[in-house]
């Protein structure tokens, strides 16, 4: 058997006034001015994640996914920017045609195979068809589709044709017509989509879409529900919660209940995709991943810049292969 060399470890080592002040500029250089301010408040700065194995596949139906899913919030321009009126505009000015392209071909190297893209924004409909037709990507596509209930049928088959593998109904509508006491109209959705044979979900921030799907006993082959904790900084305390959050982009809290989230969910043995699970950007991703894949969750979905997808990629990896068995089994 070889043995290991290790490099010695000077003992006593003197350092001096200015290689300590050195070390520590360096250090500091590593970290973004938010995470500088973070680290003075006392906060915890985004760790620095280890190399770590490939990235873990679910199977949702027919269809092999990634644990770890592209959202497309960002490539959109859309973004929960709280009050900050700058953010959209800087989206888009950042994310030209090449960089979504780019984006998702980085997504892809690193074992990402799956994107989410609303299908009302036709750029980005274009630029997939076009991302499969120049660069041979084989990027899967989940539409996030929020149609008028007297165009159900026309959006899910245009999604289809442009090579959605998966069509689902977005977070908002489910929660209103949840809200509203029109399950009928999700089981029409689910209807519609299921007779073209791909796979398709309810997504929901509320827990009453979830309960209104299951009691109906709807057959959706996935939920997408947000997950995360609230203790970060900007989340709204428990003192000042209301019952329901009109602007969810206020403080990018998500998740009015996680616990109850949790405990719902570990009941239900259907595949779920967590979404919002870093708040929008305010938990890092060590913290938000390890939240939603330790409570259940079978898949994250999060907005990544290009600069970001390596990194977490790497993270979520880690933190999956350090969860064989789970309290709720994995459904995917």
């Amino acid at each position: 058997m070889k043995t290991l060399r290790t490099c010695p470890v000077p003992q006593n080592t003197p350092v001096s006034r200015r290689g300590f002040l050195g070390a520590v500029a360096a250090t500091a250089a590593t970290l973004s001015l938010e995470e500088r301010a973070l680290a003075a408040a006392g906060a915890e700065p985004r760790p620095r994640p280890a190399p770590g194995p490939r990235l873990e596949t679910g199977r949702i139906g027919k269809v092999e996914i990634s644990r770890l899913i592209c959202g497309g919030n960002l490539i959109g321009g859309y973004a929960h920017s709280r009050d900050l009126i700058y953010v959209s505009s800087l989206l888009n000015h950042y994310f030209t045609d090449e960089k979504v392209l780019d984006t998702w071909q980085i997504c892809e190297e690193h074992g990402i195979n799956t994107m989410i893209v609303n299908p009302d924004n036709t750029r980005a409909v274009a630029l997939y068809r076009r991302y499969r037709r120049e660069r041979g990507g084989r990027l899967q596509w989940l539409a996030q589709a929020g149609p008028d209930e007297t165009k159900m049928d026309e959006v899910i088959k245009s999604s289809i044709d442009a090579g959605a593998v998966g069509v689902f109904l977005v977070g908002n509508l489910g929660d209103r017509w949840a809200f509203d006491q029109r399950v009928d109209l999700i089981g029409k959705f689910v209807d519609l989509v299921r007779r073209q044979g791909v796979i398709t979900g309810v997504a929901g921030h509320s827990l009453e879409m979830i309960e209104a799907v299951e009691g109906a006993r709807l057959p959706v082959d996935f939920y997408m529900k947000t997950l995360h904790h609230n203790k970060y900084w900007s989340a709204r305390r428990p003192d000042q919660s209301k019952p329901v959050i009109e602007n969810y982009a206020v403080d990018n809290y998500y998740d009015m209940d996680p616990d109850r989230t949790i405990a719902v969910m570990s009941r239900i043995e259907k595949p779920w995709i967590a979404y919002k699970v870093l708040a929008a950007g305010a938990i890092a991703p060590k913290v938000g991943f390890d939240y939603a894949f330790r409570h259940g969750a079978d898949f994250a979905c999060v907005g990544m810049f290009d600069f970001q997808v390596a990194e977490d990629v790497k993270i979520a990896a880690d933190i999956i292969a350090q969860l064989p068995d789970r309290r709720r089994p994995w459904c995917a």
